[in-house]
């Protein structure tokens, strides 16, 4: 693994998992779900069970959006997902979606450096409502939602199209995720990758699908970039 902080002229950062701690909160509701059936799960753990089950619902790291994005209908799957997420937690407010701690600080930084943008597969109006709901508007400069373009990630063409709008070639942006869908789609683009390990992947999965480094969050890219560049 090596990343070329000197290439580094836009990132681009996924949603879940790397900017907002969704994942836990799913795993606590439907944990609280499974606890009157403990006696079946294996372990009789339905926290593990749980955390299971929303990384095969949640998690582009397993097949969900594999098979789907070839065929060309990963975008209903993007669809199922949400209303899946919205059965979970039907009222989204800024307090359902924590931001991962320190992030906030770290774009308003970041910002100042690079243009940033977001590419998520989840639906605009999530997407825009988390960013208005912790005021992340004026750092990011386009928003890629699994709705924008004709394929989501892991095709490359969200990457392709972010760097167009933020106006840079796609072998100068970097992709910041915690899923090999991330690693995947933005080494199919040409772009680097950052994986982080505060969602669900896992760090060598994120190695093998392509990382150019892991971090434990997003919040140490701010590090990374000062000591090898210009932050």
């Amino acid at each position: 693994m090596f990343l070329d902080v000197n290439r580094v002229q836009a990132i681009c950062f996924d949603v879940d998992g790397t900017l907002r701690d969704t994942d836990d909160q799913f795993v606590a509701k439907i944990s609280d779900w499974l606890a009157f059936i403990r006696f079946l799960l294996p372990g009789r753990n339905p926290t593990m069970t749980a955390r299971r089950l929303v990384m095969k619902l949640e998690s582009p790291a397993t097949t969900i959006f594999g098979i789907p994005d070839r065929l060309g209908i990963d975008h209903y799957l993007v669809r199922v997902v949400e209303f899946i997420s919205r059965l979970i937690n039907p009222i989204p407010q800024a307090s359902h979606h924590p931001l991962i701690p320190g992030v906030r600080e770290s774009l308003a930084l970041l910002s100042v450096y690079y243009p940033l943008a977001i590419i998520s597969n989840r639906d605009e109006k999530s997407v825009r409502e988390f960013i208005k709901a912790h005021q992340l508007d004026p750092f990011f400069q386009y928003i890629v939602t699994g709705q924008t373009c004709r394929y989501a990630k892991p095709n490359p063409e969200p990457v392709f199209l972010a760097a167009e709008k933020m106006g840079v070639l796609v072998e100068h942006c970097l992709l910041v995720g915690d899923t090999t869908v991330d690693m995947r789609s933005g080494k199919r683009a040409g772009a680097q990758t950052v994986g982080v390990l505060c969602g669900f992947g896992e760090k060598d999965e994120l190695v093998r699908a392509g990382a150019d480094m892991i971090l434990p969050s997003p919040v140490e890219l701010v590090s990374v970039l000062q000591d090898g560049k210009r932050v």
